[in-house]
């Protein structure tokens, strides 16, 4: 289906033929018309199946029809800075021909940077990205006349459940107008987003984009791992493959994890840096353009920023623990492969997750081939379900009748 179907104005249509847009893709095919026909909408969709344009496209297209009033017309909330402003970058160039302006809003500026978001909200961008926390700082004072908002979207809304940002949506759901469009993106549907959904939302449509398959190209391995082994393993599979590599991403869940890792990797002289919610604003943006422009081969992240990360040409990805959600794990290995270039994703499993794992590989429909550690590593554990159910010790009865 090709993208003059959805009879979008002139400047719109543009912009999608200068970025060689052409041809919609199944969420866009089917959430474009629901929102330009102002009904809500939960829709369950990766990164990667083109959800951005879903909704910004419609937006946009409105925005091309009406005069502007000079108030802020939409809202978008995504869960971390880098997302907020990939997807102001979208909008940039699909509303190059347009009148339409945009502005993220997200923590870690500087006094300046604060003044420039508030002035944005006070003259109306028509639309605000943002992050949750940076956005009910601004609500806390009285210049934001969130009268003109039409549409609150929320992108990646698992993502924010996740941080814990339940209460700040809420709170921002009640500071704008009753009647809006709500515009839920998710890329799981667990029971809590459905619980936020049905308090948001009203008579919403939905869709469900089945989640995708790893690409063809995508070579699966893993290992059986103790957690004490896995920081040499990842040095031991990088100094092996590192000369044939530029773009290496590592996920691990705790910021010393991905410290640790870092330092492993400098000591042995790969360049590899670190992205994780400890460093400051700037510092993540360097480390970013970093590692796109090659100055940096490996970037070892927190997974809980996974999602923020848009790079191209990703050639490995290792999982240093087994993502806690099957859907995430296809998620994150997506990331290379893409465009039907080949990559390969490696996972380390401890006998604690080997039962996360299996439920990988059965929302895969493949096993996962379970590579023996390198030479000189202490035998690995089994691939197999640990039992972790004590015994209990059966209580003996007080004989109460003889008790004094």
């Amino acid at each position: 289906m090709k993208f003059t179907i959805f009879n979008f104005g002139e400047e719109l249509q543009e912009g999608l033929e200068m970025m060689r847009f052409e041809v919609a893709t199944p969420i866009q095919q089917q959430a474009i018309p629901i929102i330009q026909n102002n009904i809500d909408l939960i829709a369950c969709a990766q990164t990667g199946t083109g959800k951005t344009a879903a909704f910004v496209l419609p937006i946009l297209d409105k925005l091309t029809k009406k005069k502007s009033n000079n108030k802020v017309n939409t809202i978008i909330i995504a869960p971390t800075r880098e997302l907020a402003k990939q997807i102001d970058r979208q909008i940039e160039g699909f509303s190059y021909f347009t009148n339409s302006s945009s502005y993220p809003i997200y923590g870690g500026g500087t006094g300046v940077e604060f003044d420039n978001q508030k002035q944005a909200l006070k003259k109306g961008a028509d639309i605000i990205i943002c992050t949750p926390g940076r956005l009910l700082a601004h609500l806390d004072f009285n210049y934001f006349d969130t009268s003109g908002v039409e549409h609150l979207i929320l992108d990646e809304a698992d993502r924010m459940l996740d941080m814990g940002f339940y209460e700040d949506i809420m709170k921002i759901a009640r500071a704008l107008p009753k009647k809006r469009q709500n515009l839920l993106f998710s890329a799981t549907m667990p029971p809590k987003i459905r619980k936020l959904a049905n308090n948001i939302l009203k008579n919403p449509k939905s869709i469900s984009i089945a989640i995708s398959k790893p690409a063809e190209g995508l070579i699966q391995h893993a290992y059986m791992t103790h957690d004490n082994q896995k920081v040499k393993l990842v040095r031991s599979i990088l100094e092996k493959k590192g000369n044939d590599l530029s773009h290496v991403l590592v996920f691990a869940s705790s910021i010393k994890s991905v410290r640790e890792i870092k330092k492993t990797l400098n000591k042995s002289g790969m360049r590899a840096s670190e992205m994780h919610s400890g460093l400051d604003q700037e510092k993540r943006e360097q480390t970013i353009r970093d590692f796109k422009n090659k100055k940096i081969k490996i970037l070892v992240a927190t997974d809980i920023l996974s999602r923020g990360i848009d790079i191209k040409g990703i050639e490995l990805v290792i999982n240093y623990e087994v993502p806690h959600d099957a859907e995430d794990y296809v998620h994150r290995i997506g990331r290379t492969a893409r465009a039907d270039r080949t990559g390969e994703a490696i996972t380390f499993i401890n006998p604690k997750q080997v039962k996360n794992f299996m439920e990988i590989e059965k929302l895969i429909e493949k096993e996962v081939p379970k590579l023996d550690l390198p030479n000189g590593f202490e035998k690995a554990p089994e691939y197999k379900l640990v039992n972790n159910k004590k015994k209990k010790k059966k209580k003996k009865k007080k004989n109460w009748k003889n008790a004094k």
